[in-house]
């Protein structure tokens, strides 16, 4: 199985700041991206697990931003999983633009029920990201 993901952006407009730098807060949503494109290649299915009344929501997550990207850039994002427990998943990330480093990201997301309580990633998930390490 895969245990990471590469994905395009293209930085929009609405996505810059008054200097035309990518705001910061929607490196967030970038991630995000990533690990929803991860997941989806290794054959998960958040609708699924959303049926089953369980979620992945996000812990912890750390970025260091390195350099600005602006309008227009075409970005590289490298998304994969660095760590699993039985609960949480924690995930590395790499936004490039050509071969510079814009930013990294560490990120741990829990499985949690629709009461909030931390849950136990299901089995057939867990084997399909376990099969990765």
């Amino acid at each position: 199985m895969i245990n990471h993901h590469i994905t395009e952006i293209r930085v929009r407009y609405n996505e810059t700041d008054a200097m035309g730098f990518l705001h910061h807060s929607n490196y967030l949503c970038y991630f995000e991206v990533g690990r929803t494109e991860l997941f989806r290649a290794q054959g998960g299915n958040y609708r699924r697990m959303e049926e089953l009344g369980l979620y992945f929501v996000v812990a912890k997550m750390e970025v260091r931003y390195r350099k600005p990207a602006q309008y227009d850039d075409l970005l590289t994002l490298r998304t994969e999983i660095s760590r699993i427990t039985p609960a949480k998943l924690e995930h590395h990330y790499c936004l490039m633009r050509e071969s510079i480093v814009l930013a990294e990201a560490d990120s741990i997301i829990a499985c949690i029920n629709r009461k909030g309580e931390v849950q136990r990633i299901p089995e057939d998930l867990a084997k399909m990201t376990t099969s990765m390490n």
